[in-house]
């Protein structure tokens, strides 16, 4: 095999897969950061986002890219309506609480999208597409979208959180919540925000997860280890963390089929979390928060 093979065949197919968990880690590490809990509903919300953009893709007739602000608005405002049902009331508990709570949650809806759309595997668009060569690189135009998609959300969410009043409340609250109450920033609205990011970003990573292989009821379940992985590879609370440990969770994943059998390939994001918590807990990016 010559290197640009290694690049078509496992490279290039790791960094868009890669790009995918990032857009699901950055949303983990804020909540996170935030409200100090690992939100085991994470995956389960990106599948709810993808399955929406389908139910508009097949509604109106529209591409799933044109369909991608509606599925991010639907699952942002799920993802705040879960917040005030079932988390908020919550808060003053222990945080392990709101985890296995979360974890009910994944099952709640997971079971609706299995019931509305049912269990067998979707898509946006029928039939095969074709990859073109640029320069001996053979990729397809949906794995430029979604490379694409994934650099310019995240950089749009770190001007914001650097520039805007609100991303520096948010900032202030994950780096020290009593502080920042006592400056009188609104807790309620702090927290509101972090779900409709986290929300848009589970459903950005949905849809382009269901473009670039398939709409599946698990295939959030199947994307939550690798991308806490790749959260905790970068830094928890770090979110240019979660796109370095997203990509290097993707590619290795992809690489690994080299050695192990591609069934198993999903077994690397349990390798890597394992060896980062073992070596490096605080992950590759130490520092701030946000």
């Amino acid at each position: 095999m010559d290197f640009l093979e290694l690049i078509n065949f496992y490279i290039l197919p790791g960094v868009v897969l890669g790009s995918i968990y990032a857009l699901g880690a950055v949303g983990i590490t804020l909540v996170f950061a935030i409200l100090r809990y690992a939100h085991l509903a994470h995956g389960d919300l990106a599948t709810l986002g993808g399955f929406i953009a389908l139910a508009v893709v097949t509604g109106f007739g529209i591409s799933p890219y044109a369909a991608l602000p509606v599925a991010i608005l639907a699952t942002a405002a799920v993802a705040v309506g879960i917040d005030k049902v079932f988390y908020e009331h919550l808060r003053e508990r222990p945080k392990i609480v709101t985890v296995m709570a979360s974890l009910g949650i994944a099952l709640m809806v997971r079971a609706v999208v299995q019931v509305v759309w049912g269990v067998d595997s979707e898509s946006y668009v029928k039939g095969i597409v074709r990859p073109e060569n640029y320069f001996g690189l053979r990729i397809r135009d949906r794995e430029i979208y979604t490379i694409l998609a994934m650099l310019v959300l995240v950089g749009v969410l770190q001007v914001f959180l650097s520039q805007s009043k609100w991303g520096k409340a948010m900032r202030a609250m994950s780096d020290n919540p009593n502080l920042a109450l006592l400056s009188g920033i609104d807790n309620k609205k702090v927290v509101m925000l972090t779900w409709v990011i986290a929300g848009g970003l589970c459903a950005a990573a949905g849809v382009f997860l269901g473009i670039n292989t398939e709409l599946k009821s698990m295939m959030g379940w199947n994307m939550l280890l690798p991308m806490f992985a790749a959260a905790i590879l970068g830094g928890v609370g770090r979110v240019e963390g979660a796109v370095l440990g997203g990509l290097i969770v993707g590619i290795a994943e992809e690489l690994s089929v080299l050695v192990i059998p591609s069934e198993y390939k999903a077994a690397m994001a349990f390798v890597i979390l394992l060896i980062m918590l073992l070596v490096r807990p605080t992950g590759l990016l130490r520092g701030k928060v946000l």
